[in-house]
């Protein structure tokens, strides 16, 4: 792939230098639209925008859809109004919803404006939940069937209705009112008996409520291996349909999220080699003063006990040590806790449980560090001082794992996002506090 793409590359940069369209059009034509999308985040936005509106209708939607949220809008920027309103219109109304969030509200006005009334009725209602719902990603492109059908006047109707679905494989089943009663597959109307009724075969439907997290509702459709869930109102009426891709792809976006964050970072939302310079500056600049900010503490600690190290010079040389331990004994736990709130593995409520697991865990690796510290450090600066460092280490595993279990939860508890509490934070807190143990421990043991 990679040497194809760089083929083409060559190819694309003479045909742009020499302004050749058409063969610039014969080479998009013969390439996937995967790697079209590959070649279209490597160039800049006046190329982009020229190599986009050589693509044929179906392939432009198929590599707009592919792009990351950052370049579709720096892609509009670049194209003419009509090629803006054109594609506009044939994005699937979730897809066209998200573009939405993205826009500046002026320009996504105008474009709901210029949409087709069924393509604005389609959209509307997915705008109407909030973003961070699962209503924002559902498909109001659905075929719903009525329980007293049978099942060839019902597969007649989903092949009628077949165009304006985004997925035929599961069907919701709804009364009159919409309220959902069940859900048929494909596969039981094509090998069923015509004569037999769609309520016979129907199986029990797993919704999720509109107005739920995404995040948490695409874990469950993931997890439950269904290739669609409907989506009901407050009164569980039907309102659209969530597929699994999409859903797969609302879970790794948010993983995506989680790892830039865990990293001191925000998500760049596009590919890093057309991501400016100073775009990735300003994704990590505000988490640098943050930590910058509370790293402080730490230097707070070691000027308090600034007399101590004067006293005993050997308790400087095992400082990174100890700090760097506790830190990664946080983040450890932190990353593990986090995973499993997101995989509902564990609830706020679980809070004290998690917490005693994770102390114990601190205790035996703390234990098993400790005595190596104590035997290392005993050999080389004398037993006392290895006795400083085996209970120092003790003692902040035990802590450090306790604090980094529990922050996650705390998070998930007021609503915040985990990743923000894990790893920076609770490295700088496990910082501090480790220094604090180390010389009180140090002035006990020592005497100092």
């Amino acid at each position: 792939m990679d040497e194809v793409l760089i083929g083409l590359q060559r190819e694309v940069a003479a045909a742009l230098k020499s302004r050749d369209l058409t063969a610039l059009s014969g080479l998009l034509a013969a390439q996937d639209a995967s790697v079209i999308m590959r070649l279209l985040e490597r160039e800049g936005s006046a190329d982009r925008a020229v190599l986009y509106r050589l693509l044929g209708r179906d392939a432009a939607l198929e590599v707009f859809e592919l792009l990351d949220p950052g370049m579709r809008i720096e892609l509009f920027q670049g194209l003419r109004d009509e090629d803006v309103a054109r594609v506009f219109e044939q994005l699937d109304p979730d897809d066209r919803a998200q573009l939405v969030d993205e826009l500046p509200a002026g320009v996504a006005q105008k474009l709901m404006r210029g949409l087709s009334p069924r393509e604005r009725e389609l959209t509307a209602p997915i705008l109407g939940y909030p973003r961070s719902s699962i209503g924002r990603y559902m498909s109001t492109e659905f075929v719903r069937l009525q329980p007293q059908l049978t099942l060839g006047d019902a597969l007649s109707h989903v092949r009628h209705r077949n165009a304006e679905a985004e997925t035929v494989y599961i069907l919701p089943v709804t009364d009159g009112a919409r309220r959902v009663q069940g859900v048929v597959e494909l596969r039981e109307l094509v090998m069923g008996r015509s004569d037999a009724r769609v309520e016979d075969v129907m199986g029990e439907a797993r919704v999720v409520q509109a107005t739920e997290d995404a995040e948490v509702a695409a874990r469950r459709v993931v997890d439950s291996r269904l290739l669609a869930v409907p989506v009901v109102d407050s009164e569980s009426r039907l309102v659209g349909l969530l597929t699994v891709d999409d859903a797969a792809r609302i879970l790794e976006d948010a993983e995506d999220e989680d790892a830039a964050r865990q990293g001191a970072s925000e998500p760049l939302r596009r590919p890093y080699l057309s991501t400016s310079v100073l775009g990735i500056v300003r994704s990590r600049v505000l988490w640098l003063l943050v930590l910058a900010i509370s790293a402080l503490l730490t230097v707070q600690v070691l000027g308090f006990f600034e007399a101590t190290l004067e006293e005993v010079v050997t308790l400087a040389l095992f400082v990174p040590l100890l700090t760097g331990t506790a830190g990664n004994t946080g983040a450890q736990a932190a990353t593990t806790v986090t995973r499993a709130l997101a995989m509902g593995e564990v609830a706020a409520r679980d809070v004290l449980r998690v917490a005693w697991r994770e102390v114990r865990v601190g205790a035996i690796l703390g234990g098993l560090l400790g005595m190596l510290g104590l035997v290392l450090a005993g050999l080389v600066f004398g037993i006392r001082f290895g006795l400083v460092i085996g209970i120092t280490l003790f003692a902040i595993c035990t802590l450090a794992a306790c604090v980094g279990g529990v922050m996650p939860m705390l998070a998930r508890a007021v609503r915040a996002d985990p990743a923000v509490f894990s790893t920076p934070f609770i490295s700088t807190f496990c910082d501090a506090t480790s220094l604090i143990l180390y010389f009180l421990v140090a002035t006990w043991v020592l005497g100092l």
